[in-house]
């Protein structure tokens, strides 16, 4: 199975649309599709603490990130942040950069950054 990690980098809500349009579009294609998410768009995996993000024909936030396979933080981030585990949705977890190198020099991985 093909696998893509998007990384998202950011909370501009154009740019968060366009990353959770792909990943939404690659899971529904049936890859193995990680969501990584990394400086302001760690909030987005931390309930009721999430940037604003209302954007006309944008995917909504909860059914994009429970229709990838995965949901990691940057462990950097979450630090920055005072996030910890229990701070995040069920499902998502913190990650560090072993764990995101590994994940893109799988074999046939794919990667897009937003």
């Amino acid at each position: 199975m093909r696998s893509l990690v998007v990384k998202l980098t950011t909370d501009d809500p154009e740019k968060v649309a366009a990353a959770l349009t792909v990943a939404m579009t690659a899971a529904a294609a049936g890859a193995q599709v990680a969501l990584w998410l990394s400086g302001p768009a760690t909030m987005f995996a931390v309930p009721g603490k999430e940037p604003p993000y209302d954007l006309e024909y944008a995917p909504d936030l909860d059914t994009a990130l429970s229709s990838v396979s995965e949901v990691h933080v940057c462990s950097q981030c979450a630090a920055r942040r005072g996030v910890t585990a229990g701070h995040l949705r069920p499902g998502a977890d913190i990650a560090g950069a072993a764990s995101l190198v590994e994940a893109l020099l799988a074999d046939g991985a794919q990667a897009v950054v937003y």
